[in-house]
């Protein structure tokens, strides 16, 4: 019993040092990369480049917001507001930038999900029913290639063109409605698809040859219950194991996808706010994405066991 309770405190240990290593990380490089961004923030601050600020009032600025210490003073300042959960206010907003995220988030998780969807949706339907298959099989391999390889920017450019502008299918821009996401998630899900599928097939075509298939196959199941019922079990793995690294694929070409959109979401905000030298704002987005990275991965992990009961014994 002692042993097991070890394991189980030794695997939860590790899991917290991996996302504080993650948030501490992502926390440093967000404060240099400010650092080296062109502008002042003292601008950004009082209201942008527009205003007709005095030296003086510049300096009581620095000083007030401890911009006049030196860096390592400011980083030190910044990473322990950051561990007692003090986030700030938004330069450029002037609200609090939890207020920020509350509004800003839903959007953007809203986006993640559907575009999840359509990328799991289109690796399954692109490998399951043409693995092997004489025909279908290298023409759903090139499509899945040809995925992958394309830049989502470009794809939400061509979809707004095609089915905005040119049928009137779907709004141009907007979060309201079902209508409003359904191409940024297509811009979004299908590279993503692409790769997931490509896995995919991989292990799918592996997993035809496992013997507990071959039994199947030899007690005369049909074909597609093996495929559906025995394959895809074993070959949904490694495609899990991407997903966590898809989710922050997903956020940071949502970036690209709300601004082409004019979508509310922490992307467009993330864009603006590094455009302004908004600190506060710029560093809660970071965190609020490396949050959302870490619990992406102890899900996956979770569901890998789910999937594979065998994980469990090797950790048992």
């Amino acid at each position: 019993m002692i042993p097991f309770f070890l394991r189980v405190a030794h695997a939860f240990l590790a899991k917290a040092l991996n996302a504080f290593t993650v948030l501490f990380a992502a926390a440093t490089l967000c404060f240099v990369v400010l650092q080296l961004t062109p502008g002042d923030p003292v601008l950004a601050i009082l209201g942008g480049g527009s205003v007709n600020a005095t030296p003086e009032t510049l300096a009581v600025a620095r000083h007030e917001y401890g911009l006049d210490r030196p860096l390592p003073v400011q980083y030190g300042l910044y990473l322990t507001r950051l561990a007692q959960g003090q986030f700030g206010n938004s330069f450029s907003q002037h609200m609090p930038v939890v207020d920020v995220l509350r509004s800003q988030a839903p959007p953007t998780l809203e986006l993640m999900a559907a575009a999840f969807i359509v990328a799991w949706l289109f690796a399954l339907l692109s490998t399951v029913p043409t693995v092997r298959r004489r025909w279908f099989g290298p023409v759903a391999s090139s499509l899945e290639t040809i995925s992958a390889g394309l830049p989502p920017f470009w794809l939400g450019l061509l979809l707004l063109w095609a089915f905005s502008f040119e049928f009137g299918l779907f709004p141009p821009a907007g979060t309201r409605g079902v209508l409003s996401i359904v191409l940024p998630a297509l811009a979004l899900g299908i590279p993503l698809g692409g790769f997931l599928a490509q896995v995919t097939r991989e292990s799918f075509d592996l997993a035809l040859d496992e013997p507990c298939v071959l039994t199947a196959r030899a007690r005369g199941m049909d074909e597609r219950a093996v495929r559906l019922r025995h394959v895809l079990r074993h070959a949904l793995l490694p495609g899990v194991d991407l997903s966590a690294w898809g989710i922050g694929a997903l956020v940071g070409n949502a970036v690209a996808i709300e601004m082409i959109f004019s979508r509310k979401g922490i992307g467009r905000e993330l864009f603006l706010a590094v455009s302004g030298h908004d600190m506060p704002l710029v560093a809660g987005i970071i965190l609020f994405i490396a949050a959302i990275y870490i619990i992406a991965g102890f899900l996956a992990d979770l569901l890998r066991r789910l999937i594979d009961p065998r994980l469990k014994a090797l950790h048992s």
